[in-house]
């Protein structure tokens, strides 16, 4: 049993480090010079090392714009999706009306729709608000989430009925017990949704692309496509050293939340009743 265990241990962390691999190597070349990378691309340590790619990074598009775009795009998109989400959650799992089941599931079903298939309606939708070029574009769509309705039911699901019941005999109405009871008792799966919201948000490249137009209105996915597309010769060293200073948000988010991440998909799949 024991050497079961080690066996599978070992099997993980070797895993794991061929996950971290990519993001290693992202962080030892950012350091390299252009004359190392074309004369020695395989080398593992730079030879010498080049701090000085980080500024000469930032200095060549504007980063500071783009983080503020990516961030406050991703900060909305949390505060929406998490609201709309909870609300049609409590919806299905508390409220029953006539074709509820058949709505949830026609519902759950737009996640099997790929993205590509409805993103040229989508895109004269937008045109004809005269949301291309604006942020608007990238916010209002992700308000409707069906993974988040879905993992905010489980939760919600999860909750005693009885201490709804209590609060209903106190003569609360169902927006009290929605906003005192029912939120309250899912904070954990609010959490960890807004972390995996903040995350999809902040790493977007295909609508963006799309839809964004003016270089003002970028962000850093968008911007670091950019970077690397506008040279001849691609300087890698400050092509991956814009990509570190870029995934530094997401990273901190990541090992923040990943034990609520891990806790929250585990109670999703054994809430339901």
């Amino acid at each position: 049993m024991r050497l079961r265990q080690a066996a599978l241990h070992a099997a993980l962390a070797a895993g794991g480090l061929l996950m971290l691999f990519p993001f290693v190597w992202m962080l030892l070349t950012s350091f390299k010079g252009l004359h190392q990378m074309l004369n020695d691309p395989l080398a593992w340590l730079p030879n010498p090392w080049r701090p000085q790619n980080y500024p000469d990074a930032l200095a060549k598009m504007p980063f500071g714009r783009a983080y503020w775009n990516s961030l406050y795009i991703a900060v909305v998109n949390v505060a929406l999706t998490l609201l709309t989400s909870a609300m049609a959650a409590y919806a299905f799992a508390r409220i029953r009306f006539r074709g509820s089941g058949a709505l949830f599931v026609l519902f759950l079903a737009t996640q099997m729709v790929p993205t590509q298939v409805t993103v040229v309606p989508l895109y004269l939708m937008l045109s004809s608000f005269g949301w291309i070029d604006s942020h608007l574009s990238l916010i209002v769509p992700t308000i409707a989430n069906p993974f988040a309705v879905f993992l905010l039911r489980q939760f919600i699901r999860a909750v005693p009925v009885e201490l709804e019941e209590a609060a209903r005999i106190d003569g609360a109405g169902r927006w009290t017990i929605f906003w005192r009871i029912v939120l309250p008792n899912i904070r954990p799966g609010l959490g960890a949704l807004g972390i995996i919201v903040f995350l999809t948000s902040w790493n977007s490249y295909f609508f963006p692309l799309i839809f964004l137009n003016s270089p003002e209105m970028a962000t850093l996915p968008l911007l670091l496509s950019q970077f690397a597309g506008e040279h001849q010769a691609v300087d890698y060293g400050l092509v991956l050293a814009a990509s570190a200073v870029c995934v530094v948000p997401t990273l901190i988010a990541f090992l923040i939340g990943q034990r609520k991440i891990i806790n929250s998909m585990a109670a999703s799949g054994l809430g339901g009743r």
